[in-house]
């Protein structure tokens, strides 16, 4: 059996990136059980990685991910639960819910590149990206209700992502968006008609540029504002800016922008 999630590590000027790839394209790169288990235990890693500056999500075989996997469950479809039985879908659920918190949360950069499907749970998994790249190709819905399903993991990252306004119109209707309207919705950062791979080589050089522990530390404050009152993420941010200009990375940055030469984590050094 193929590996489900695949995983290229590639230098950098200074660190490395890595490729994370589904590859199940026999499913569209559906989410089962073993790919939601590798995704996460992959995040874990990543989030210890001193030498990872980044990681790019794809899809193999012309797909992002068609969603989650509805085979384990085609047992429980319709069957109420026993008095008293805890259900055992609501922990695997949750599991989701827990990929999605892991990848928002990365230190590194993360870019998704989406071809095709990305749908239900591929659209949650394009909602906790930095940059998305969606090929002309790509297609993106949550139609969940229009299965009578609930988008229940993925809601509070597309509202993030989205606002509420079109949250409600993607969470609520099932429509389908091609590349140009998801990007008008705010889900895509760039539309790809050429080569996907220039593309992703592309937005790999922007990122590189940036300084590792400050990218980790400015995305701690991005999370941090969904859940902390405003004086109090201001005082973090302070602390996080004091740290950052007494720290390693800041002499030499701004030594090599006096110099005007690249700092020496960036791609171009």
């Amino acid at each position: 059996m193929a590996e489900l999630l695949l995983i290229d590590r590639a230098p950098l000027a200074s660190g490395c990136v890595e490729t994370w790839t589904l590859n199940d394209p026999a499913s569209r790169n559906a989410l089962s059980e073993a790919v939601v288990d590798g995704l996460i235990a992959a995040c874990e890693r990543a989030a210890t990685d001193a030498d990872l500056r980044g990681v790019v999500l794809r899809g193999a075989g012309g797909h992002f991910c068609a969603g989650g996997s509805l085979g384990g469950f085609a047992k429980t479809i319709g069957q109420p639960l026993a008095a008293g039985e805890a259900d055992p879908l609501v922990p695997l659920n949750r599991r989701f819910g827990a990929l999605l918190q892991a990848l928002c949360a990365l230190p590194q950069w993360l870019v998704v590149a989406v071809e095709g499907a990305a749908m239900g749970g591929g659209f949650g998994l394009v909602c906790c990206a930095d940059q998305v790249l969606a090929h002309t190709s790509a297609q993106f819905a949550t139609p969940e209700v229009t299965l009578g399903i609930v988008p229940a993991q993925i809601a509070p990252f597309v509202v993030r992502r989205l606002g509420p306004s079109a949250a409600r119109r993607c969470l609520l209707t099932g429509e389908r968006w091609d590349a140009a309207k998801a990007q008008i919705a705010g889900l895509v950062d760039e539309v790809v008609s050429g080569d996907m791979e220039a593309a992703v080589q592309a937005a790999i050089g922007r990122h590189a540029v940036a300084a590792p522990q400050a990218v980790a530390a400015t995305k701690r404050l991005l999370l941090a504002q969904h859940e902390t009152p405003l004086p109090a993420l201001l005082d973090d941010a302070a602390l996080a800016f004091a740290q950052a200009l007494r720290g390693p990375e800041a002499p030499q940055g701004l030594a090599a922008f006096a110099a005007r030469k690249a700092p020496p984590w960036s791609a171009n050094s």
